[in-house]
């Protein structure tokens, strides 16, 4: 996988973080950066770890599963992909509130990073550099997390859906263009 599928990947990954932290942007009285800055780094430290997790999950049963990795990567990626699109359909209003003890960023930031375990089994199939993968994950998650509480303070929930709906669209495409790779349909590297 290229620098540049590996950013997309963040990008998609990120948006459930981005969503939630415009809710917490939206319920905040005041903008406040420490609390910007926690949230950040809570989404951003387990976009980090579930892909790592994934990986050695996915290490586990490389030889198992090595003939059909890329239909694994499109499943998984489509699936996440599609769970993103319907979710940005979805009109409910999520419950806001402006807290962030442990439990509630924990439960948050796991919630919305279980998909990036997903992506971590498809890395290891890949054999992609790890560390540099997850940090790179890592710190797109932190930056539009940070993003999301300012916007969600100072814009409202106009950004949840649309961010939800890129995001799911951008992993059904990695899906697609792993699956026809691997298929030798097409053969496509920007940056390797």
């Amino acid at each position: 996988m290229s620098i540049l599928e590996i950013g997309l990947i963040g990008l998609g990954l990120a948006m459930d973080a981005f969503a939630v932290s415009v809710c917490k942007g939206l319920s905040m009285k005041k903008f406040d950066v420490k609390k910007m800055i926690i949230i950040g780094l809570y989404f951003g430290l387990f976009q980090f770890l579930m892909p790592v997790i994934g990986y050695f999950l996915g290490n586990s049963f490389e030889e198992i599963v090595k003939s059909v990795d890329h239909w694994i990567a499109f499943t998984l990626l489509g699936l996440i992909g599609m769970s993103m699109i319907k979710d940005s359909f979805d009109d409910e209003v999520e419950k806001r509130n402006d807290k962030i003890d442990f439990k509630t960023m924990l439960f948050l930031a796991i919630a919305t990073s279980i998909d990036a375990l997903a992506v971590g089994i498809t890395f290891a199939f890949y054999h992609v550099n790890l560390l540099i993968s997850s940090s790179f994950i890592g710190v797109i998650t932190f930056a539009l997390s940070s993003i999301g509480v300012r916007l969600g303070f100072q814009f409202g929930d106009k950004f949840q859906n649309k961010a939800e709906l890129v995001g799911g669209m951008i992993l059904i495409l990695i899906g697609f263009k792993i699956l026809l790779e691997d298929l030798g349909v097409i053969s496509f590297h920007l940056i390797k």
